[in-house]
């Protein structure tokens, strides 16, 4: 039985390839096997702004999507959107009270220490800066935490992949193009390693941006 349920028509996904918050959207269609269309809006060229855009997102950011007569943004808000349309598994999104907090406790620190850490630090290399120091030093603490969670469980809420894990996969893997390494992490890399062998896998495109040194 398939652990699906298929939308009327395609989904489309309006996103920037390099977003990270773009692509937890469209890895988590991808993995539930969903019918989509990518849609490109270059906000870093001012394309958010447009008055089209911002008819479907008054905030001008990546990523939204349109699901029929809906139109949905935030990142983590459509993960629990397609989680609870889309998923007859239920492993996704539990719906047991301590499973959806654990759940929840990460998708608040993907919006927080996560977009503190590692993205920031990311981003500012993208635009032709440096990682500050207290962007890396936020990104190795981040990541000494989810090591130790990592260290007792397979997944980031427990023994099954959740939306949590989605929503923090995209800029904890790309973190080294923010000068912020894995190295020192073993737990972590094997749960980046988890995720990306799981049925429907997709990666997000890399910067063209070299990689740069560690800030000390």
């Amino acid at each position: 039985m398939p652990t699906t349920t298929a939308p009327a028509r395609p989904i489309r996904l309006y996103g920037l390839s390099i977003s990270g918050h773009s692509h937890r959207a469209q890895l988590f269609l991808s993995l539930l096997g969903l019918p989509f269309e990518f849609i490109e809006v270059n906000v870093l060229k001012g394309e958010g702004r447009h008055p089209d855009f911002l008819a479907r997102n008054p905030f001008g950011q990546v990523p939204v999507i349109e699901d029929s007569d809906l139109t949905l943004a935030d990142s983590n808000a459509i993960l629990v959107y397609l989680a609870r349309s889309y998923d007859r598994s239920g492993h996704w999104l539990p719906n047991d009270a301590v499973g959806a907090a654990r759940v929840q406790r990460w998708l608040s620190v993907a919006a927080g220490e996560l977009a503190d850490g590692p993205a920031n630090a990311r981003f500012a290399c993208l635009v032709g800066r440096t990682a500050t120091p207290q962007q890396v030093k936020a990104s190795h603490t981040l990541f000494a935490l989810m090591e130790q969670t990592l260290a007792a469980q397979p997944f980031l809420a427990g023994a099954e992949p959740t939306i949590a894990d989605i929503a923090m996969y995209s800029y904890t893997a790309h973190a080294p193009e923010g000068g912020v390494t894995h190295e020192p992490y073993p737990q972590l890399r094997a749960w980046l390693a988890r995720i990306e062998a799981s049925p429907g896998f997709v990666g997000m495109v890399r910067s063209a941006v070299p990689v740069p040194a560690e800030v000390a």
